[in-house]
């Protein structure tokens, strides 16, 4: 079997189960053969090997089934950046940029405002010492990281005023996934910036932060499950929001419970002035940017996505 005829072979197999055939072929082929899209195009006539041609095979049932492409190959980029991913995280969205975008800018400022820079914000409390940044529901680890990598290659920064991260997840495969990414995107000295905290929430990170990030459960209860149907076997536990503190159905279906609890907590583990930023859905983002100024959170903000969609609460404690 030649490139071209495996690329029709998956075209024809999967095109039942997905919205984009084509592509989906061609970034399995590319991560079939560890090989980039020009060479796919150019080499069209290089047989497969039948190992290869075993794997496909595996991998177009996988995705005829409704498994995504990312779980199949384990991997999704990011922010410019390469995530492993298995089916113990939510795969990486590109709405979720925006929660990136939005930390770095305002993590930027508060380091310049330390280093007592001019362009540092006047709202932005000038104290010494590095930042401490929490990343909630961290998941693959893609938001904190994403951050963290973006600040290292910003050479107005040096290693010694980039902030100390914690990257804490209730569920200790996402930790392992988190963990490996960062081993893969971060050098030894890099990662003793980084610690990794398995926690329902905040229950057992009882330090104090500068910034607290978060792409929690958002979806509500209903939805989580009936999104599951398609086979794309991402973890229930990543997407419902209307789950109690204890992991029962908290008997709310506006995928807003986790965040309401994240919010309060998040709030206790602030210091003063301290920035939280929170994804959450377009249905729900205004009733959690009300429930944010209802409990004390001081300049609540909406940020947009890249569809013009609300995604992203922003606020000051």
């Amino acid at each position: 079997m030649t490139i071209q005829e495996a690329k029709k072979y998956v075209i024809k197999k999967i095109k039942a189960s997905s919205a984009s055939p084509e592509l989906d072929a061609d970034v399995l082929l590319q991560a079939l053969l560890g090989k980039d899209k020009t060479f796919v195009l150019l080499n069209r006539d290089l047989g497969l090997l039948a190992e290869q041609e075993s794997r496909l095979e595996e991998w177009s049932d996988a995705r005829a089934q409704g498994l995504p492409v990312a779980y199949i190959i384990q991997k999704k980029e990011f922010y410019g950046l390469a995530f492993y991913v298995n089916q113990s995280v939510l795969i990486p969205k590109p709405d979720t940029e925006i929660l990136v975008a939005r930390a770095v800018e305002i993590i930027s400022e508060r380091i310049t405002a330390r280093s007592g820079g001019a362009a540092a914000l006047s709202s932005t409390p000038k104290t010494g010492g590095p930042l401490f940044v929490c990343d909630m529901c961290t998941g693959s680890g893609c938001v904190a990281l994403s951050v963290f990598r973006t600040l290292l290659d910003d050479e107005r920064i040096p290693l010694d005023e980039t902030p100390f991260f914690v990257l804490a997840d209730i569920s200790a495969a996402a930790l392992d996934v988190a963990q490996k990414n960062a081993r893969a995107l971060l050098s030894s000295q890099e990662l003793e910036r980084v610690k990794f905290v398995q926690s329902n929430l905040f229950e057992l990170v009882p330090q104090k932060f500068d910034i607290i990030l978060s792409n929690p459960p958002y979806i509500p209860h209903d939805q989580a499950r009936a999104l599951l149907q398609d086979g794309r076997s991402e973890p229930l536990l990543a997407l419902d929001g209307d789950v109690g503190a204890r992991g029962d159905f908290s008997g709310s279906d506006d995928g807003l419970e986790v965040f309401r609890r994240l919010a309060l907590e998040a709030k206790e583990r602030l210091n003063p002035g301290g920035n939280f930023l929170c994804e959450t859905g377009e249905y729900n983002a205004a009733a959690a940017a009300e429930f944010l100024r209802a409990n004390g959170y001081v300049n609540v903000g909406i940020e947009l996505d890249l569809e013009g969609q609300k995604r992203v609460v922003c606020a000051r404690a």
